[in-house]
């Protein structure tokens, strides 16, 4: 098995640099207010340098860089961001189990045939995510998923590491414990009580101290982890929660004529798939990217799903105007998205 994880790089505060590229030159903290009890969600690299990480309260992040920028997170757009990364992976990587919006599992054995090839292939899928949303993200490539994910968080941000396979248990040893995922605060302090402070140091004990420092399934599952055992395979939903179609433009498009014409030409193409499965969507989203990349959506939600090209035509050219009234200007990509999906019920007249 070869196996990816990737990673975008502080996602949240990389997302909001990208709608509002002034914020690139300051400490950016993602977050709560930092006058009452708000959490840091994530901050850029510039407020890192000050010892600012998630989950610290943001009262502490504005004491440790009084300048700091502090915005209120805003998971809509994230979500948008997200989807966009996901659909350019896949073109790459089709089995991709996500476990968040910023992270996630690729199988990288049905697209390469050794870790050579997983390397090149792990390139061009950043490249995908930088073309399709100016984003960059880091990438472990391994054996297993514990391996792969350990790996993908020492190259950042924007690295690559491969970690071949017979490498795991060394590649692991020299980290501390809390780098090994499973290691929660009950069993790291069981493992420093007894002196250990490496993963390495982990893998090497025997399986009756195993037992010994950690009761139950638990233990023998990290000492495994530690020595670079990890037999998950990926879990990936074939689901199918919504449909979508969009365009992107060789020269960026700006005449709103042509922008509703193709929005109507991908609405035929999902009622023409909707109606061929039987079914209705009552949700209609129009997405928007400019020449900065920057991505807009509006949505809609129906009282009753629809299945039909001009109604969802008309919704998503009525939608795609009220992105363009909040931004106006031309556009590198327009799309037109269905979800709410369900049977379709042909309404009785009374």
């Amino acid at each position: 098995m070869i196996v990816a994880h990737l990673d975008l790089d502080a996602f949240f505060a990389a997302v909001e640099e990208l709608e509002d590229p002034s914020l690139r030159r300051a400490p950016l903290v993602v977050g709560g207010n930092p006058h009452g009890r708000g959490v840091v969600a994530t901050a850029n690299y510039e407020a890192r340098r000050f010892g600012i990480h998630s989950a610290m309260s943001c009262a502490e992040a504005l004491r440790r860089c009084p300048h700091a920028v502090f915005i209120p997170p805003r998971h809509g757009l994230y979500r948008e961001y997200s989807r966009a990364v996901w659909d350019a992976v896949r073109d790459v990587v089709p089995a991709v189990e996500r476990t968040g919006l910023d992270e996630g599992y690729l199988d990288m054995s049905g697209v390469a045939r050794d870790f050579l090839q997983a390397r090149r292939v792990a390139e061009a899928v950043q490249a995908a995510v930088r073309g399709a949303t100016s984003l960059s993200c880091s990438l472990g490539v391994a054996s297993c998923k514990v391996v792969a994910k350990v790996a993908s968080d020492r190259r950042k941000p924007g690295g690559l590491l491969v970690v071949p396979a017979g490498r795991e248990a060394a590649f692991l040893a020299p980290f501390d414990l809390r780098k090994l995922p499973g290691v929660g605060p009950r069993s790291e302090q069981r493992l420093r009580s007894a002196g250990l402070e490496t993963i390495g140091q982990l893998a090497a004990l025997e399986d009756a101290d195993v037992r010994r420092l950690l009761p139950g399934k638990i233990g023998s599952l990290l000492h495994d982890r530690a020595q670079g055992i990890d037999p998950r395979g990926l879990e990936q939903s074939v689901e199918r929660i919504s449909a979508s179609h969009e365009e992107t433009f060789e020269q960026d498009v700006g005449d709103r004529d042509v922008l509703h014409a193709e929005l109507r030409r991908m609405s035929e193409r999902l009622a023409e798939y909707l109606s061929g499965r039987g079914e209705a969507a009552r949700t209609i989203t129009t997405k928007v990217r400019y020449p900065d990349f920057a991505i807009r959506s509006r949505s809609t939600t129906l009282p009753a799903g629809v299945d039909d090209a001009l109604t969802i035509g008309d919704v998503a050219c009525d939608l795609l105007d009220r992105a363009l009234r909040d931004r106006a200007g031309p556009l590198r990509l327009i799309g037109v998205a269905v979800s709410n999906i369900e049977p379709f019920r042909q309404l009785e007249l009374g």
